[in-house]
């Protein structure tokens, strides 16, 4: 039994950047662009006992959630402290973007300061792992629902969903790093 790999970066990129005006191009779908098929038995075929990147992929999973937790507390923390009577899901919903896009910010700083040029550094970065950031976001505000009752922060509900945030998408960022050697820092 085969399967295709969905290229979730690649999708975001042709996606996102013709909307932002980046000058990213739309490949066409040759054998060359699409993503290569692969069997479900090598997918799985990974070493999870690896040390070096268990830290690695660590490393790079905290600076995900630095980027997405600063959208993400920012949004929740602006609606509680303001008042203002949206609904719930909504404010998870707009939380969930801002973590997004503030996590793609710091990608983008952290490469061009790194030596990328700013152009490269923002491809790069919206390129990295969407399903890892979704995830991540998802299970933070997963857990502010869930022990809160809404989008409400306070001091013992944060440690919480930062744990969520980490652990959720941190064996897909091992995987990923591990099978196709993508990091995104």
């Amino acid at each position: 039994m085969t399967g295709k790999v969905p290229d979730f970066e690649n999708f975001f990129c042709t996606a996102i950047d013709p909307v932002l005006g980046t000058g990213f191009k739309i490949p066409e779908n040759t054998p060359e662009t699409m993503a290569p098929e692969v069997s479900i038995a090598s997918s799985q075929a990974v070493d999870w006992h690896c040390t070096h990147t268990w830290r690695r992929s660590a490393r790079n999973t905290l600076w995900c959630l630095a980027g997405c937790s600063i959208g993400d507390f920012g949004t929740i923390a602006y609606f509680q402290f303001s008042g203002i009577p949206w609904p719930t899901l909504a404010i998870m919903i707009l939380a969930i973007i801002n973590g997004l896009l503030t996590s793609i910010a710091l990608e983008t700083v952290i490469l061009f300061r790194g030596g990328m040029d700013l152009r490269g550094a923002f491809h790069t970065a919206v390129g990295m792992s969407m399903v890892s950031m979704l995830a991540m976001e998802i299970a933070m505000n997963t857990v502010d629902w869930t022990l809160t009752g809404g989008a409400v922060l306070n001091v013992w509900v944060v440690p919480l969903m930062l744990a969520a945030g980490f652990v959720t998408p941190w064996p897909y960022n091992y995987w990923r790093l591990k099978k196709w050697g993508k990091a995104c820092h």
